[in-house]
């Protein structure tokens, strides 16, 4: 049973952080994919994305990601951060890999892996990542020659929308 002093102290406390909350707290954001369009991912298309939060204090970035069926995503390292992904639709695997992707999966890829995506050949693959750090993409030889990051995928989200006479959506900066 507490004391009449430690209700009074419990009271103020909370009352403290429910205005401490109420003042300090970010507004919940909701975003709608089913509006947004599919941006290419690669010039040449088969795969895209769906941008759904860019994050540019920390470089965590959020998207719908979809790849046709057969296609592949060259081989790449992530850097700086890990990546979660969780199979919305369809299926994949990476070729260095002996597990597959499929529908309900969630994947936790550390950073440093060095891998390369291939859609399953019927189906093609939706999932949802949550990408910190950066993305480097190989060319046959081992050389890096693209690195994406929260705000190389920004400005893609940016340039396509001007190109498209799209309004960016400003709610998935936070």
């Amino acid at each position: 049973m507490k004391t009449k002093q430690e209700q009074v102290s419990s009271r103020i406390v909370d009352e403290v952080m429910n205005e401490f909350t109420e003042r300090f707290m970010l507004p919940d954001r909701v975003s709608h994919s089913t509006d947004m369009p599919w941006i290419p991912f690669f010039e040449g298309g088969g795969s895209w994305f769906k941008p759904l939060r860019f994050d540019l204090t920390t470089g965590l970035w959020i998207m719908l990601f979809k790849v046709d069926p057969n296609a592949k995503l060259s081989k790449h390292r992530h850097t700086g951060g890990s990546v979660t992904g969780y199979v919305v639709e369809g299926s994949w695997h990476y070729i260095e890999k002996d597990w597959k992707a499929k529908q309900g999966t969630l994947i936790f890829e550390p950073p440093g892996d060095i891998h390369t995506l291939y859609a399953d050949q019927e189906t093609g693959m939706t999932t949802l990542f949550t990408i910190t750090g950066s993305i480097q993409f190989f060319e046959d030889d081992n050389t890096i020659y693209r690195e994406d990051d929260v705000f190389a995928i920004y400005k893609r989200y940016l340039d396509y929308c001007e190109a498209n006479g799209i309004q960016p959506d400003d709610e998935l900066i936070y």
